[in-house]
């Protein structure tokens, strides 16, 4: 599984978001609904080591991810990597519920 680092531009990420944001507004208006909020979560060490299945399962919440992306909203000059996670716990969750 050696290759290359796969390159994201981001300028190119920016812009698939908006579109894909763009389509779940079109259909959902201006604010989704998320029926659950407890969510399985297999932690960052063991995501990506796909030889070897995860020992450890644990539970996200999205609501608590939800609110560190409102406290990053309300104080720029603090924002860390770890939003882009709990971001994407809760872009996953909308994404699943628009393609439902």
């Amino acid at each position: 599984m050696d290759s290359e680092p796969l390159q994201i531009p981001l300028d190119q990420l920016r812009h698939a978001f908006e579109l894909a944001l763009q389509h779940v507004e079109a259909s959902a208006g201006s604010a989704v609904a998320l029926e659950h909020d407890y969510f399985w979560s297999v932690p960052g060490d063991e995501l990506y080591d796909v030889p070897n299945e995860p020992r450890t399962i644990t539970i996200g919440q999205l609501s608590e991810s939800w609110q560190h992306l409102e406290d990053l909203l309300a104080d720029p000059n603090r924002a860390v990597g770890h939003h882009l996670v709990w971001l994407a716990d809760v872009l996953r969750a909308i994404g699943q519920s628009a393609a439902q």
